[in-house]
């Protein structure tokens, strides 16, 4: 890449976000990675560094916070010039029943997954304005906008609201050159899911028709389609990236 654009990964030293942002390093881009733990970090820009790329950074940020978010951006630019590519990637899962959930839970993921997407977006935008061809990639989920999961009707929740804010946004960007779109991940092999415990995980690998659980790159892969200047056709539409999970009617229609 004789030009090397530049993406922004929130969220991104860890599951996800960290594969999203090794697929771009491994595709020539600088890469911005933000999140709110400095140690962690800092040791994801030394395993993507590893990949080959010397231009990546790592620059803390909380996207709950506009502020907090516009530093980040303005680190990015100084750095590489400008950004081209924003993946709207942070966000929490944490489990709580309907009966039980409380306000500050509610507003919690809401604050993170919704508003933290929105924060991002903003700071960025005028960034993107300037590129050639900017791109937005939020990492929205099945769990909410396809499917549901008891525990999960707050992220879930917020992963539909993702939804509707892409197909207005892009509207309202379209005449800037900017895109936007999601990514819809299933049961991808992070940190987070190990933490489910095994029982789970298995359940899980049964129910998918490829029989595996996704890799974080499989999320990457999909994001880098969005990003690039050759899709600039393509906004408002969000991709499934599940192995098939979503399409037997039954259990048992996975084995017939």
């Amino acid at each position: 890449m004789s030009n090397p654009r530049t993406v922004l990964v929130t969220g991104a030293t860890l599951g996800i976000g960290k594969g999203i942002a090794s697929v771009f390093a491994k595709n020539g881009y600088n890469v911005v990675l933000t999140a709110r733990h400095p140690e962690k970090g800092e040791q994801a820009v030394h395993d993507l560094k590893a990949l080959g790329n010397p231009n990546v950074m790592f620059v803390a940020g909380d996207v709950t916070s506009l502020d907090s978010m516009k530093a980040v951006v303005a680190a990015a630019v100084e750095a590489f010039g400008g950004i081209d590519v924003l993946c709207a990637n942070a966000g929490m899962f944490p489990s709580a029943k309907i009966d039980a959930m409380t306000e500050a839970e509610w507003d919690a993921i809401f604050d993170v997954n919704v508003k933290g997407m929105l924060f991002s977006i903003q700071a960025a935008l005028e960034a993107l304005k300037q590129s050639a061809a900017g791109r937005i990639v939020i990492t929205s989920s099945i769990t909410g906008p396809v499917t549901g999961y008891p525990g999960w009707a707050h992220y879930g929740g917020t992963k539909a609201a993702q939804l509707g804010f892409m197909r207005t946004a892009s509207v309202e960007l379209a005449p800037h050159g900017i895109t936007v779109n999601a990514v819809l991940p299933g049961n991808i092999y992070t940190e987070g899911l190990q933490n489910l415990g095994e029982d789970y995980l298995n359940t899980m690998k049964a129910s998918i028709p490829m029989k595996r659980l996704g890799d974080v790159e499989d999320i990457g892969n999909a994001a880098l389609f969005f990003a690039q200047e050759t899709s600039g056709y393509v906004t408002g539409q969000s991709l499934i990236i599940d192995g098939g999970q979503i399409l037997p009617e039954t259990l048992e229609a996975v084995d017939a």
